[in-house]
């Protein structure tokens, strides 16, 4: 039992152990996770979304010198047919005016108007000219542009598309893990039912020995008091040899048998409480021996009531301060629990509360900063929820409204039966309408 016992002890701390040291990688994981999705977020995404937005802001600028030139072209072409329009009112004028002069001017006439169509054919020649010369550069300038845009969002893509591997290949490294804590969960799970089983087959062996060493106790009894009768007995015999001197050696050696007849019995006790058969006392017939029956156990009293366990008395003691609105002692003793109590159920909630005493007091960085803490250390505490939504909160006394939004998504996608779900889901409402 002894062994067995210790063995039980041992495989108990296995397992914790176990436990402590895939919970210490769990939290490793989630930290690198969390650190890569950080630098994601914070680095790469942003500098991409800046690439793409000066693209597009080159591509307006492109597509505004287009809409100048072609207005500019209108320009030229309302301006050419004005000219037209002027130099056929003009040669209408002045044929109007040669026709009332004498025919010997009509010829100077004439060669003038023939002068003057050649100019404006010539001077429309070298417009159009012009006009296809500049449009031709510029269209070069905006291919050329367009082709050098072209190329960057060809790059700025490829960048896409080697993220967007790398969050599959997160992702499904992700699943993994999650598939594999789970089998050991399961595994663990089964052990500790194994475990259960065997400290309940002890614990009922445990009770049978008991029951057994208390049938053991009133088997000794009943035979003391059978040695006390025989001792009565011996004493009679030892008066009655006093009187008979001849008989006094046979009486002195049933004495003795009588005293060798004890000390087995009071030796035999762990052996069953039987005294061997053929062994008679002084002579005569040993006096039938009768067992009781086992009685019943009384009940074992009620366990006088324990006091709570140091931590939770620690942590109602400085949850008291915060309540208070002493947020600086407050601060200082959640920091001191999570100290000496790192492994305590109550460990989530005393970061979370620290993380409070950050925020009422105006320091939402450092507060954002233990609300991550809830999340990566403690990923399965209920305070998680509590925890993304504040940092959420925070984010928006920081006028930083894209984070606070990604914070209140977070909670309404991982934890949508929660509380603070429909609280974040009114704030998502309230800034999209930008109230």
């Amino acid at each position: 039992m002894f062994v067995l016992t210790v063995g039980c002890v041992a495989q108990q701390a296995d397992l914790r152990h176990t436990e402590q040291k895939l919970h210490d990688e769990v939290s490793q994981v989630r930290a690198r996770q969390g650190q890569e999705i950080a630098v994601l977020r914070d680095h790469e995404l942003p500098q991409i979304r800046g690439e793409v937005e000066r693209a597009l802001h080159l591509a307006r600028q492109t597509e505004a010198a287009q809409e100048d030139l072609k207005h500019r072209l209108a320009q030229l072409e309302q301006y050419v047919k004005k000219m037209d329009a002027d130099q056929a009112a003009r040669y209408a004028w002045i044929q109007k005016s040669f026709d009332t002069q004498d025919t010997k001017l009509t010829a100077k006439v004439n060669e003038l108007s023939r002068a003057v169509e050649t100019a404006m054919a010539a001077m429309k020649k070298d417009v159009i000219e012009a006009v296809q010369r500049t449009n031709e550069a510029l269209a070069k300038r905006v291919n050329e542009r367009l082709e050098e845009q072209g190329r960057e969002t060809a790059g700025q893509q490829q960048q896409l598309n080697h993220v967007s591997e790398k969050f599959v290949q997160f992702n499904q490294a992700l699943t993994g893990f999650r598939e594999a804590l789970t089998e050991l969960h399961e595994q663990m799970q089964q052990g500790e039912q194994a475990a259960g089983k065997s400290l309940e087959t002890l614990s009922q062996n445990f009770q049978l020995l008991a029951t057994r060493i208390a049938e053991q106790d009133r088997r000794i009894e009943a035979l003391v008091r059978l040695v006390e009768s025989s001792r009565s007995q011996t004493e009679m015999l030892q008066q009655a040899a006093k009187a008979a001197s001849s008989s006094a050696e046979p009486l002195m050696h049933g004495s003795e048998a009588a005293r060798t007849e004890q000390q087995r019995s009071e030796g035999g006790g762990g052996m069953g409480g039987q005294l061997p058969s053929g062994a008679p006392l002084s002579g005569t017939a040993p006096p039938s021996i009768t067992i009781v029956p086992p009685k019943e156990l009384p009940p074992e009293p009620a366990p006088a009531k324990t006091e709570p366990p140091p931590d939770r008395t620690q942590y109602e003691r400085v949850k008291a301060l915060f309540d208070q609105g002493n947020f600086k002692a407050a601060r200082n003793g959640f920091m001191a629990f999570l100290s000496e109590y790192p492994n305590s159920d109550l460990a989530p909630n005393a970061r979370y509360w620290l993380g409070e005493t950050y925020y009422r007091e105006n320091d939402y960085q450092k507060a954002i900063e233990a609300y991550n803490q809830v999340e990566i250390q403690y990923p399965r505490s209920e305070k998680v929820p509590d925890a993304i939504f504040k940092k959420g909160l925070a984010y928006l006394e920081l006028k930083d409204k894209e984070r606070a939004e990604s914070a209140f998504k977070q909670v309404i996608t991982l934890y949508p039966k929660s509380p603070q779900a429909g609280k974040a889901s009114d704030k998502l409402s309230k800034l999209k309408s930008g109230r």
